[in-house]
């Protein structure tokens, strides 16, 4: 099972940076003056590590031998492909928080929120899913929301016939817990797309970089037209 990845992108930092001279983007990655342009992290989620993803970049960097380094990453003649990918690593660059779950997971701590099932775990790669359920997410209250979920993976339990007594499953218990940890925190970082300079990174460990998308638009396709 992959994880679905989701990064809270400060959109006017990640245009920043999109449009900043390639020669500029990797000084400062060098003397490691771009890690105060980051956005403050929230503590209560993880994001890549800054020196993780300088590593990134400067290795994309390298791969690439026609760069013209007085543009930015935008104008460069190389595919769109790999645009793409070094746009992801500048997403996550701008990210203030990440959150991540097992897809299968995912079915249970979107459905019980949504008016219709979810038919395939493709749904989770579509922005339109993310913010019809941040709208639901809205109407209530985190204690609500988490109770919603644990009910929820408790009829499923009991529905293919499983225990739900601690005495004959210890992982009852523990998993129980992972779940409430787990839905209160996507709670959280879903109320944080109200803000307007918030944009939603959406992909998935292993996916192609051009299937990643922020608030619905691929970046290949909408880097030229939204960035220039």
């Amino acid at each position: 099972m992959a994880d679905v990845i989701l990064n809270l992108v400060n959109m006017p930092i990640f245009k920043k940076l999109m449009t900043m001279p390639l020669q500029d983007l990797f000084n400062e990655i060098e003397v490691q003056t771009l890690r105060g342009k980051r956005p403050k992290l929230d503590t209560r989620f993880h994001r890549d590590f800054d020196v993780d993803l300088e590593g990134d970049i400067l290795e994309w960097s390298d791969k690439n031998s026609t760069l013209d380094f007085s543009k930015s990453i935008i104008l460069q003649p190389v595919s769109k492909g790999d645009i793409n990918e070094f746009g992801i690593l500048l997403a996550k660059w701008s990210s203030k928080s990440e959150w991540k779950c097992w897809d299968a997971r995912l079915f249970l701590y979107l459905e019980p929120s949504l008016n219709n099932p979810i038919e395939s775990s493709d749904e989770f790669l579509s922005f339109s899913i993310w913010n019809d359920f941040a709208i639901a997410l809205s109407r209530t209250d985190k204690k609500s929301y988490s109770e919603s979920v644990v009910l929820d993976w408790m009829g499923r339990r009991e529905g293919f016939g499983e225990t739900m007594e601690p005495s004959e499953d210890p992982r009852i218990l523990p998993t129980m817990a992972a779940h409430k940890s787990s839905s209160e925190l996507l709670h959280i970082f879903l109320d944080n797309l109200q803000s307007k300079d918030i944009n939603l990174l959406i992909g998935r460990e292993y996916l192609e970089p051009t299937l990643w998308s922020i608030n619905g638009v691929s970046l290949v396709d909408s880097m030229e037209d939204k960035y220039e």
